[in-house]
């Protein structure tokens, strides 16, 4: 599970930081003192949580929800506990109050984990729908090599033929299984599909796909369990 923390304080954010170092199923990708800095880091990556402080300059964490991608659970720290009402209408996954205890946030964390867990759980025959034009493409996910992206359209590579959508890097990542996960600003790869790979390149089949230095080490800890789980 990947995870921000968005908070103006820098105690705070180490004090978070801190907890989550105790949950090995989540991945800090990114800290910011400011909303707008976070805004657009979640402009360009998809991340499962989303830990906001509310009262914060220039973008309030509140705001910042609002115009967040819906795949991602919001969760708000705040040391006002008057904000409480304003974030249940955002259907925010939980409100933790300065100062934040250990027992408090772990609870929050650990129903998330659960959460994600569950709807991970799908059986291998299971079909997505790929928008595409005027069609509408039923394709398995594993047989999905990888995904590139062209413009504003992402292109899915299968064996056999591509399929065109007309979605961000986010949205294609938000209707996919745990095992694809993105490697490029312009590509996510299917984890059972690399053949082989280098330090900056990753080889399916005839394709050629790089490795950016924002996604390397996340990569390579996958390709890490991956080959303990098997």
């Amino acid at each position: 599970m990947k995870a921000i923390i968005v908070d103006d304080e820098p105690k705070a954010i180490e004090l978070l930081k801190g907890y989550l170092e105790h949950f090995s199923a989540v991945e800090l990708v990114g800290t910011f003192r400011n909303g707008l800095k976070a805004f657009e880091f979640l402009n360009q990556y998809l991340v499962d949580v989303a830990f906001l402080d509310i009262n914060m300059p220039h973008l309030s964490g509140t705001s910042l929800a609002k115009m967040t991608n819906t795949q991602t659970k919001i969760v708000f720290t705040t040391a006002y506990s008057e904000f409480a009402v304003e974030s249940y209408e955002l259907d925010a996954a939980d409100y933790l109050l300065k100062p934040v205890s250990f027992e408090r946030f772990a609870k929050t964390v650990s129903k998330l984990l659960n959460q994600s867990n569950q709807v991970q759980s799908v059986p291998n025959d299971t079909y997505i729908l790929i928008k595409s034009g005027s069609k509408t493409v039923k394709v398995k996910p594993q047989e999905i090599l990888f995904l590139q992206k062209d413009s504003n359209y992402m292109v899915y590579h299968l064996a056999d033929q591509r399929v065109m959508a007309r979605e961000s890097v986010q949205e294609a990542l938000a209707h996919l299984a745990d095992h694809f996960i993105q490697v490029h600003k312009s590509f996510i790869v299917n984890l059972h599909a690399i053949d082989s790979f280098e330090k900056d390149e990753i080889e399916i089949g005839k394709h050629r796909i790089p490795i950016s230095g924002t996604f390397r080490n996340t990569f390579f800890e996958r390709m890490k369990n991956l080959g303990a789980e098997n």
